[in-house]
């Protein structure tokens, strides 16, 4: 099953992702590589795909996971997770409706 990984950040949290950001993408890429990963992304805190220093307010991840406890094992354990980034992450079932 798909599980929404919801994460809200801590205010300006820039740097603290950008010194977990590498080890972050590589995780999603494993899960890219393993056929899992629906989508992923951050919340730009202003309307621009560019927003600089402005950063971001948090991320969404959509992957596929055995169980909801493993999907959270998986989120709790995200390199943003140790460098302090997120001060909330939410996990919830997801159905894919569409496309």
């Amino acid at each position: 099953m798909y599980y929404a990984i919801l994460s809200e950040d801590v205010a300006d949290s820039l740097p603290l992702r950008q010194s977990a950001r590498e080890d972050h993408i590589e995780r999603l890429k494993a899960l890219k590589a393993e056929g899992r990963l629906l989508l992923a992304g951050p919340h730009p805190a202003i309307d621009s795909d560019e927003p600089n220093e402005a950063g971001f307010t948090g991320s969404l991840v959509v992957a596929e996971f055995d169980s909801l406890e493993t999907a959270q094992s998986w989120a709790d354990a995200d390199p943003y997770v140790a460098a302090g980034v997120y001060q909330r992450v939410n996990v919830k079932p997801f159905k894919l409706v569409l496309p």
